[in-house]
Order: C-alpha cells, then structure tokens, then sequence
C-alpha cells in the first residue's frame, strides 16, 4: 500500500519541522526500547519479561489506511434570519438519514452556509453515513450555538447498543504470560474462529490482581470507592489476521500483559449492533451561551461521540463550553479528531469540569489540536482500551494535568504533546472518588511539558517517558517506583514521533 497519511491528515507544525532543523546529525540518539533503521523500518528491544512498546499505528479513521473523504453535499442549509436552527438542521440530517447510503456506506454531506445558528436543546445523529460541514470554523464562518440554559451535549453522534458475546466461542488463551506488544499467542482451541474474525480479547480483573495492585486498599475520605473485582474486566477490539494451529495473530497488540496468576486472558466472538459508522463533522465552530465566567448550567461539550466507528472531526472550533470540545466516549472506535480547537471555556475551575480532548474509546486518534484554559486537555476516562494516541497537540494555560486521568487506561500514546502545564500518569489514590491507579503501558514520547510524573504500577506492566523536555515530579505519592524514564531534556530523539514512525515502518 502506498504511504499517503503525511499528505493526507498529517500537519506538521513549523516548530517541530525547525526543530528538526536545527538537530545535527551528532545531537540525534535512539531509545534502548526501538531502533529506527536505515530503511525506515523499526527493531524492538523487550525487556526481561518480553514485553516491547506496543505499535500505535492503527489508530484513527480506518486505521490511517483511507484519508478522511470529502463527501458530496445531498442537502444545504441556510442560516435563518432570526438565528433559530435548531429544527432546521435536525430536520435536514433526519432527512438525510432516509437516504441509501452507497457502497462505502455514506449518505451524504448536509452543508450548513456560513451564518449563526442557535440551538436551545441538542442536535442528534444516530444514522451512519452522515457528514455536517460548515463554512469555516471561524469568524465569518458556521457557528452552531447552545443558546440558553442548561448543561448538556450541543451535538451527540450515537448509535445504539453494545458489545455482545456471541454464545459459546470463549476460548481461553493458554500462554502464562502474555507480554505487551505481541500480537499473537495460544489458545484452547482455534477450531471455531477464521482469519477476519472480529473478536474481544478479554483480560478479567481479579481479587488478587485488584489486592496486589493495591486498589482495594485507597486511604479513604468521604465518597472514595475501592476496586472490585470484575468491574475491572477489560474487553479490547481486534481482528484475527492468521491462525496457526492453535495460535492467533490479530491485527493490534495487547497493551496490557496477562498472566495466569491473575486470570490470564480470553477471546471471544461479539457482535455491536446499532453502532453506526462513516460519520464526520468539518469546518464548524461551536460557542455556549454564559451567564458568566463560572457558570456551570449552560453547553457542557461541544461534541460527544458514542458507539460510533470510522468517523472524524476536523477544523472545528468550540469557545465557552464547560466540559470539552470533542469527547470520544463508550463505544467510540477508530475515531480520528484533527485540528481542532478549545478555548475560553466557562465553569467553576474544579473536578469534572474543562476535560478539553476526552477519550474513553479505542483506536482513536487526537491530532493537532489545541486547547487553552482547560484543565485536562489530553486526557483518558477510566477502563480504557487501547491502543489511543495523543499526537503534536499542545495546550496553553492550563489548570491541571494532561495523561490517564483515573482508573486503569491502558495503551495510550503521547507524543510530541508541547504544554505549559503537566503530564501525569501516577497513582493518584484516594483523589476524586478514588481514582488509584491510572494506567499502563502510558508511553510519553518527546514531549514538552512544565514537568511530569510518570511512575510504574505495582503490578502488570509498565509506564514510559522516552525523550521528555521538562522538569521530573515525584508525583502525587513520594514513594511510588519510577516508570521508564530515558533521555530527559535530551535534544535529538530518534524517531521525532514514535507514532509517525510506526505508520511509516507499516507501510513499507
């Protein structure tokens, strides 16, 4: 397959680019854990256990593999002149809706002329193959607005349902130890699965495993909640590639190893229905009304995406909401959001609030997005399935960290993120309602931040910063083991992106 990603969806940013510059050849080093060769491809160096950073390069909007389309608009829509849009867009993307959609599954483009168009509740598409596209996410442009009162989602992309098991195809993988990176290992029996089988990798989330990681022991304050067990299963998305006898190959790595001592790990058969698919937003900016600087009871987030894949938002704006600009939530896969904007967000300045990229999906990629005034403004939910990527996004004025925010993400990429603010990813106890632990197989590759603090968890793997321009925190707990850390305020890293270098070695 041809390498046409770079010129596709990629921008790099004139600072990276004079960066890069201004590296010579003596400045440039690699890490101990991957090896850029001559011929762009990539070595892998595991650790005693075998566990290698896992490849990140199957992210976003068909894995990379298709650039975001340009669809044809079937239905144009005029701003009104008393601003009232509500009805009017709705009606247009209901209508829409009917339509066939084609071999690739699109209806069509719904093109909103420039113009303001207040919304006093929420926009809904729950139908696939629906594109919204503005004239400009700027001034002079689209501007959708949450008119009035009331915390909600201005625009919600959903579709319906779950995951669900199919009835008898567990098979329980027969490996002691399943290291991070690999993308292939044993199981009971192959007998009943397929190469192109859509499967669930399970990894259960034992007692044991619970006790040993120390999360059923948070110091408590009012409203902490310990772990439990099985509220911790994890349930990642894959494809089956290659069968072996017994082996399995899939199509993504596992981003968080298993071991029998806690459980080891399972695949199974599932079906989502009523997820929908081929859905984008373009060239819209999106505002809230406020009654003031702390409101809270006004548009929450500008954009929220659920049981949705293959889908993308770019070059949209969001100004005054309290929450986010984009949020990539259950059911969210393979989602790419790209040159996007955050700023001037209103609320009071405290938990649950200002969260300006949010992921809780998997396979979704955050690219060249910036954010200003938030307080989490990269940041993942609890459970989280990855592989994720955050890539050469920056953020300014920031009130807190960027990173895994609480509660277990596992297989997040942050990459060339620039910040005046932090990038955390700890322990961080009895904070919140006791978020704990929250994450592995974190990897903060060259990234510039005010400083960070990235530990190891007790048990299951790993957390790494390769590269990292900033100071070194001892985190929320002093006594909490160090991750991987190499090359702090080292110029020179070797590849720049870990994730554009992992794209390209996939397509060589």
């Amino acid at each position: 397959m041809k390498f046409n990603f770079l010129k596709s969806t990629v921008i790099l940013s004139i600072a990276a680019l004079t960066a890069l510059a201004f590296t010579t050849f003596t400045d440039r080093w690699q890490s101990k854990l991957v090896t850029l060769n001559p011929d762009g491809s990539l070595t892998y160096h595991p650790d005693e256990q075998g566990n290698i950073l896992p490849d990140f390069s199957r992210v976003g909007y068909h894995e990379g593999d298709k650039p975001i389309p340009d669809i044809p608009v079937v239905k144009t829509v005029t701003a009104p002149a008393d601003g009232n849009g509500q009805q009017l867009i709705q009606d247009a993307i209901n209508e829409v809706s009917k339509l066939t959609p084609d071999a690739n599954g699109y209806r069509g483009a719904i093109l909103l002329k420039k113009g303001i168009y207040k919304v006093p509740d929420s926009l809904r598409v729950s139908t696939g193959g629906i594109v919204l596209k503005g004239e400009g996410a700027g001034k002079g442009g689209t501007v959708i607005i949450a008119a009035g009162a009331g915390k909600r989602t201005l625009l919600n992309i959903a579709g319906t349902g779950s995951v669900k098991e199919v009835s008898g195809t567990r098979v329980k993988i027969t490996d002691d130890f399943v290291p991070v990176g690999t993308k292939s290992f044993n199981v009971q029996s192959a007998a009943g699965y397929k190469v192109g089988d859509n499967i669930i990798l399970y990894r259960p989330s034992t007692e044991n495993w619970i006790h040993d990681l120390k999360m059923d022991q948070i110091v408590a304050r009012p409203g902490t909640k310990q772990w439990k067990a099985g509220e911790y299963d994890m349930h990642y998305e894959r494809m089956i590639t290659k069968i072996e006898g017994n082996k399995v190959y899939i199509d993504n790595p596992v981003v968080m190893q298993m071991e029998t001592k806690y459980g080891g790990g399972a695949i199974y058969k599932y079906t989502f229905n009523g997820r929908i698919s081929e859905v984008g937003v373009d060239n819209i900016a999106f505002e809230s009304e406020y009654a003031n600087a702390t409101d809270d009871n006004h548009g929450w987030t500008a954009i929220a995406i659920r049981n949705t894949e293959n889908g993308w938002v770019r070059n949209v704006s969001s100004k005054y909401f309290g929450y986010a600009c984009v949020s990539a939530e259950n059911g969210s896969r393979n989602i790419t959001v790209t040159d996007c904007k955050c700023t001037d967000a209103k609320s009071v300045i405290t938990g649950g609030r200002r969260y300006s990229f949010n992921n809780t999906g998997q396979l979704n990629l955050f690219m060249n997005c910036h954010a200003e005034d938030g307080r989490h403004d990269n940041v993942t939910g609890a459970r989280v399935c990855g592989p994720n990527v955050f890539y050469n996004n920056t953020a300014t004025k920031t009130h807190a960290d960027a990173g895994p925010h609480h509660r277990w993400a596992t297989g997040t990429l942050y990459d060339n993120y620039v910040s005046d603010g932090e990038l955390n990813v700890q322990d961080r106890g009895n904070m919140g309602s006791g978020h704990g632990w929250s994450g592995v197989t974190q990897v903060v590759w060259n990234c510039t931040v005010s400083k960070a603090a990235v530990q190891q968890p007790w048990v299951s793997g790993q957390n790494y910063c390769i590269g990292l321009h900033g100071g070194k925190d001892a985190g929320h707990f002093k006594d909490r083991y160090d991750g991987y850390w190499e090359g702090q305020n080292k110029k020179g890293l070797e590849p720049t992106s870990l994730y554009i270098a992992q794209f390209k070695a996939r397509h060589l």
